[in-house]
């Protein structure tokens, strides 16, 4: 943790946390960021999906909601960053409050709901960098008042292809009542459907690659429903799989401040539910298919275990908000220390290499799961 984060930290502890996110967004729009000396080392590079990442570390969805700083994060150490969830229409979001801090635990509980400033604002926002250097994607969704919530993506890709990096399509917050049916049965073969058609109908009218779509699951699946979503993905050759959104669980947090609030669950508790998600999508898809691994990152081992198993890249949010803005940093100086160390060419050395041994320990029990 940085001296000046050290000392800012109990005055952001003392506001509402959504007032702190507030803060924090207008001081990197201003410029107030410390200067990061960001490690080049080529052996953290990752091709995927098309696209070349200068590192494994991305920014997860939730904190640049509206496009408003995706720069200035990619300055902090991040290979890349995701902004959004965006929807069609502005939206306000769930009643406040809706963030809460659970630090004993390094989690956080939020029932946001997609509060956003709608396609609209944030296309007008990413269409001033376009030209920019830097992997940005879009993460998109549906209003909540959506008579059509497919359409409503549909109008994501179309809005956001021609300006995106890549395109995330969220169907598994569950702070909008409903959608996560979407990642079940025949409602995710006509989404995936529809998707991957005006994904393909963009690019042939602007006469340009597909923009690569991938799709971001909760970790509240069973394995009948994993090997389901594995399938359609399959069949609809999406680009790859961000695993996972917050959790409905409150394991690791019972009888904690805060613990009971509804919303969806992010940080250190949710990294052995994701991890066996993410473990159970390596072996349903195989050893080619772009896996992202998210939640419960929070360091260079943390990191390292989510390659462990299986993904390519890693996601995170939650721990920025009790580590400081060095926490990027000082992820990819530990990575490099691995890598000198195991003397590896690179990172994909480390990938699936306790899939195994993940599954066969199981998922966290069933009983500690909310609904």
């Amino acid at each position: 943790m940085s001296v000046a984060y050290r000392w800012a930290k109990p005055l952001l502890f003392r506001m509402d946390p959504e007032q702190a996110h507030t803060l924090s967004i207008r001081a990197l729009k201003t410029g107030l960021l410390p200067r990061i000396e960001v490690p080049t080392d080529p052996r953290l590079k990752v091709e995927l999906a098309g696209l070349s990442f200068p590192n494994p570390l991305g920014l997860a969805a939730g904190y640049d909601k509206n496009g408003e700083v995706p720069d200035a994060m990619l300055k902090m150490g991040f290979g890349f960053i995701e902004v959004g969830t965006v929807t069609p229409q502005p939206q306000e979001g769930n009643p406040k409050p809706r963030i809460f801090r659970l630090p004993e635990a390094g989690a956080i509980i939020n029932r946001l709901g997609f509060n956003n400033d709608g396609h609209a604002e944030v296309a007008a926002r990413l269409k001033k960098r376009v030209r920019k250097a830097g992997i940005v994607g879009v993460n998109i969704g549906a209003n909540k008042d959506s008579g059509n919530r497919i359409a409503d993506y549909v109008a994501g890709v179309h809005c956001f292809a021609p300006l995106a990096s890549y395109l995330t399509v969220n169907i598994s917050s569950p702070n909008t009542p409903g959608l996560r049916t979407l990642q079940k049965g025949d409602e995710l073969v006509e989404l995936m459907h529809a998707v991957a058609a005006a994904r393909d109908g963009a690019a042939a009218l602007a006469a340009v690659p597909p923009c690569p779509i991938f799709l971001k699951v909760a970790p509240d699946l069973s394995l009948p429903e994993i090997g389901a979503i594995a399938d359609t993905v399959r069949k609809y050759k999406l680009d790859g799989l961000i695993v996972s959104n917050t959790t409905l669980s409150r394991y690791g947090v019972e009888g904690r401040e805060h613990g009971e609030e509804s919303g969806g669950l992010s940080g250190r508790p949710l990294i052995s539910r994701s991890s066996f998600a993410l473990a159970a999508f390596r072996k349903a898809l195989g050893p080619d298919f772009p896996l992202i691994g998210a939640g419960g990152v929070e360091s260079a081992r943390t990191c390292l275990a989510k390659m462990e198993a299986g993904a390519d890249l890693v996601q995170f949010y939650t721990a920025l908000v009790y580590a400081g803005p060095r926490l990027p940093l000082r992820i990819l100086n530990g990575l490099v220390h691995y890598l000198d160390k195991s003397r590896a060419p690179n990172l994909r050395r480390i990938r699936d290499t306790r899939v195994d041994e993940i599954l066969e320990r199981g998922p966290p029990p069933a009983e500690q799961v909310g609904n």
